[in-house]
């Protein structure tokens, strides 16, 4: 068996750190206690919080999920008054959907939550804010390149040039 070449156990190293700082973040977050929403809720209001109402097919394409599954996440977030659906006469009659006031409120709430749990974490490393500074750059641009990988768009309501508006 062959060693593994310095790009092989580089992206094992990444793949590692990565899995332990996922791990580690929700962790920082201790328990629920005080959170109300769940990740679903929680992942879909952040992205519709950022711009205009959203489709389902948009969403599905934000998240790299089956629309089925959006519809069903939504529709829960319906139920609890997290979300409204609202027509979008500018998208050939598309159903939107975007925050209520009580969706952004207990997103809020519960990102309080976890921007606590991320300042521990940073406590914890030691770091100044230069060095948290570095590391939030280089996040970013990875994840940028992620989404040009991926075709994504920060703006989930952007559409590649000559795409027809999103229907329901």
């Amino acid at each position: 068996m062959t060693p593994p070449s310095e790009q092989d156990s580089r992206l094992n190293d990444l793949e590692r750190e990565l899995t332990l700082l996922s791990r580690h973040f929700i962790a920082s977050r201790g328990p629920r206690i005080g959170q109300s929403l769940d990740r679903s809720a929680y992942v879909l209001l952040t992205r519709m919080e950022a711009g205009e109402p959203l489709t389902l097919k948009e969403l599905a394409h934000t998240f790299q999920a089956d629309v089925s599954t959006i519809h069903r996440q939504v529709s829960s977030m319906l139920q609890h008054g997290l979300v409204e659906r609202i027509a979008a006469p500018t998208r050939s009659g598309a159903r939107t959907f975007r925050p209520t006031p009580l969706g952004r409120e207990r997103l809020e709430a519960d990102r309080a939550i976890s921007r606590a749990g991320a300042a521990r974490l940073i406590e914890a490393a030691g770091w100044s804010d230069a060095r948290t500074q570095q590391f939030l750059t280089l996040m970013t641009e990875f994840n940028h390149g992620i989404e040009r990988l991926e075709e994504l768009s920060r703006d989930p309501s952007a559409r590649p040039a000559g795409e027809p508006p999103a229907a329901k």
